[in-house]
């Protein structure tokens, strides 16, 4: 029997609904369904669904983003027209399964012991022989050999002879059934465990999407889904020592709140570490509180190794900040800021003052651990060049083989200890983003290079964060930095400052050019302070400070040939008046003055660097984190999925569907066996041989004329046609 791809016909109705009944259980459209969600389900899953709108503004624009928000792309598995294929698929699909299984279930009770024997002939395999069996008797030896084979027999006898009709591997039918039973079922389940309950809520039972803000607690009856809910996937976050039972449905343009036959008390969050540093164990010490008898419930959930309870699956999603509170210590970065201490909590705010402009501090993140890759191009932070001329065999096969943790770059992981991130808003609502770490980080693994802190920000979510380092002083802190800034803009230090390094560089034995050398370096300082120059760039509005001062200064009034032996120059002389004033800051602070050795130069070299930067920096003051005391909050998935079991099932009917159809044949076999006065000899009229015996006119006793019939041509039939010829046709004479 083969399967058509025509759909349902029915004789009653008008002639559009009769078109769309056949539509509807055709194969071709089930297909084109499938194909739509196959294209829907990849998109899905290379597009992030149900972020918030502003993070697909950054990523794409503002023109996608609303593209995505108008075809629901961001929601693909709960928007509106994904539900409806998956239920047309269904209809469709089932409307195809009741077209075709009785036609296959009673195909699978047939025999077709009534087929023709002269239609035997056509048949691909097909064979003939002489028996010295009389047709009965080779009827029912032949019948008893098949069925010791597992094939299903039936005998019937003609009047002009006995048929033998078997089949083996009725199964692959079946399959058919199982997979189009499973589509059903996977879609069913789907539909079950989608929005469709929640939705259905709304239309009928009144239920809103809120859109505001506040406590949970004070949130309308009308945005709450009652404990009865039959299926929900919803978001519980609950922070350590605290209890929540009211979890969030996140829906477009706002939230739904769904309440939870318990609540779920977090004693503890706990990650463990590889030696890496990579985490190896996220998991929650849980207390569940039955709302209503009042029974308490400790449990464990860990990543994979969900918790249930009443029918509510409890997942450990992921991990959040429950209200750690920090101490940062303001770094001006500005002529006009001084330093301070504020304390907040992750997740409020700060309102701020830097002379006539307000701003909001937001403390968004507080991160303990920082895992970091300090490998050096592949090196493995040996930070050595790549000669290439080597060519070393060995080395190339021995970093693509043995574990599976080998790659060709290698990974160098670090824990850098903690950062924090925050917002700084103005009046108008605009904000960046800033991330500092607490301990300073050792980037260059050379031996006399410092250690920096590194502060980052970025102005959009979309952008990579960049970095000002800051070298760490001798008091592993970045107090030099501060002082040295506040220096280098009071002329009077930096007038001091050029005296003492015009002094001791020149000497007593020539003080006639101690003037000049004096006049030079004020001049250099004053640049890199930005009190020079405005630079070309700015319009006349902004001085030019830092390096690019320097710059700019040497491309007005040096010759470019001369550039190069005046830019070293001025760089040494700058150099030298930025380490008297260092020298200077620590004497008024009562510190021992630096040596004068390999490393105080690596220190320097990068504290000129930053000094540089300092001014490119787009805030007043940066954060240093100096305390924290953390609090942390695990994130839930609770669900209620009834459909998952119908999914499992439906996924099992699949497998076996598809095993089916695909490793099971259907074969048939018939034997016509006739009387030798009916049909003796072959259609070329020679006795027939049997086994490469002839069997004489005296001996045969009946003629067999055998057929195999298979859903498949393959070899392995051929060599199972053999097989039966073998068997069936050759009986002993």
């Amino acid at each position: 029997m083969t399967v058509s791809t025509q759909g349902m016909k029915v004789n009653w109705g008008s002639r559009t609904l009769r078109a769309s009944v056949e539509l509807l259980s055709s194969m071709r459209f089930s297909i084109s369904l499938l194909t739509v969600i196959c294209i829907a389900s990849v998109i899905g899953t290379v597009l992030k669904q149900q972020e918030p709108l502003s993070n697909y503004v950054n990523q794409f624009g503002p023109f996608w983003a609303q593209v995505f928000n108008l075809t629901s792309l961001n929601t693909i598995y709960s928007a509106w027209w994904f539900l409806l294929i998956l239920t047309f698929l269904v209809i469709s699909t089932s409307l195809c399964i009741a077209r075709n299984a009785p036609k296959i279930l009673i195909d699978l009770s047939q025999l077709k012991e009534n087929v023709r024997e002269q239609s035997l002939k056509a048949f691909g395999h097909r064979a003939e022989g002489a028996l010295a069996e009389l047709p009965e008797v080779a009827a029912r030896r032949i019948g008893q050999t098949l069925v010791q084979s597992g094939w299903k027999v039936k005998l019937q006898q003609r009047n002009t002879g006995w048929m033998v009709a078997a089949k083996k591997g009725t199964a692959n039918k079946l399959g058919y059934i199982a997979a189009h039973s499973a589509i059903v079922l996977i879609c069913v389940g789907g539909l079950l465990d989608g929005d469709m309950m929640v939705r259905a809520q709304m239309w009928l039972g009144g239920k809103s999407i809120y859109t505001g803000g506040g406590l949970i607690s004070d949130v309308p009856s009308q945005h709450r889904l009652s404990d009865s809910n039959p299926t929900f996937r919803a978001n519980l976050l609950v922070a350590e020592g605290t209890q929540s039972g009211t979890a969030i449905l996140n829906q477009p343009g706002g939230v739904l709140l769904q309440e939870l036959p318990f609540s779920i008390e977090l004693k503890k969050f706990i990650v463990e570490y590889y030696s890496t540093g990579m985490p190896k164990l996220f998991a929650s010490d849980i207390i569940i509180h039955d709302k209503e008898t009042g029974d308490k419930v400790p449990v464990r959930v860990e990543v994979n190794h969900p918790a249930k309870y009443k029918g509510v699956e409890i997942y450990q999603s992921s991990f959040d900040d429950g209200g750690s509170s920090v101490t940062l210590k303001a770094i001006p970065m500005a002529a006009a800021s001084k330093p301070f201490e504020i304390q907040g909590t992750i997740g409020g705010s700060s309102s701020l003052t830097s002379g006539a402009e307000k701003l909001t501090l937001e403390y968004t993140a507080l991160r303990v651990i920082n895992v970091e890759n300090f490998a050096a191009g592949g090196n493995q932070g040996s930070g050595s060049g790549t000669d290439v001329r080597k060519v070393d065999l060995r080395q190339a096969i021995d970093t693509r083989l043995g574990a599976a943790n080998k790659t060709v770059t290698q990974k160098e992981l670090r824990n850098v200890g903690p950062s924090v991130r925050y917002k700084l808003r103005d009046a108008a609502g605009q904000a960046r983003e800033f991330q500092n770490y607490m301990l300073p980080v050792k980037v260059d693994e050379g031996l006399d290079s410092p250690a920096v802190f590194l502060m980052g920000v970025r102005e959009t979510p979309a952008d990579a964060f960049q970095y000002l380092r800051i070298p760490v002083d001798a008091e592993g802190s970045m107090e030099t930095f501060v002082r040295l800034r506040a220096a280098l803009a009071d002329p009077a230090q930096r007038e001091l400052a050029v005296n003492r390094y015009a002094s001791q560089a020149i000497g007593p034995d020539r003080p006639e050019l101690i003037p000049q050398l004096a006049a030079s370096a004020s001049r250099a300082l004053a640049l890199f302070a930005g009190s020079g120059a405005p630079g070309p760039s700015s319009g006349n509005v902004k001085t030019a400070a830092g390096l690019e001062a320097i710059s700019n200064f040497m491309e007005a009034n040096v010759p470019e040939a001369e550039r190069n032996r005046a830019g070293e120059m001025l760089v040494r002389i700058l150099n030298g008046g930025l380490f008297e004033l260092t020298q200077m800051t620590r004497e008024q602070s009562g510190l021992k003055p630096l040596p004068q050795d390999e490393k105080t130069r690596a220190f320097m070299s990068q504290m000129v660097l930053s000094l540089s930067d300092a001014p490119h920096y787009p805030a007043p003051m940066a954060f240093e984190l100096k305390d924290f005391t953390q609090v942390q909050a695990s994130v839930f998935q609770v669900a209620r999925a009834p459909g998952k079991t119908v999914v499992y099932l439906g996924c099992g009917f699949l497998i076996l569907g598809i095993f089916a159809m695909l490793y099971v044949r259907e074969r048939r076999v018939w034997v016509w066996l006739a009387p030798r006065q009916t049909d003796f000899t072959a259609e070329s009229g020679n006795p027939i041989a049997v086994g490469g015996h002839p069997v004489s006119e005296s001996t045969a006793s009946s003629y067999a004329t055998m057929a195999l019939s298979t859903n498949r041509k393959t070899m392995d039939g051929d060599k199972e046609f053999e097989m039966l010829k073998t068997k069936l046709l050759q009986a002993p004479l």
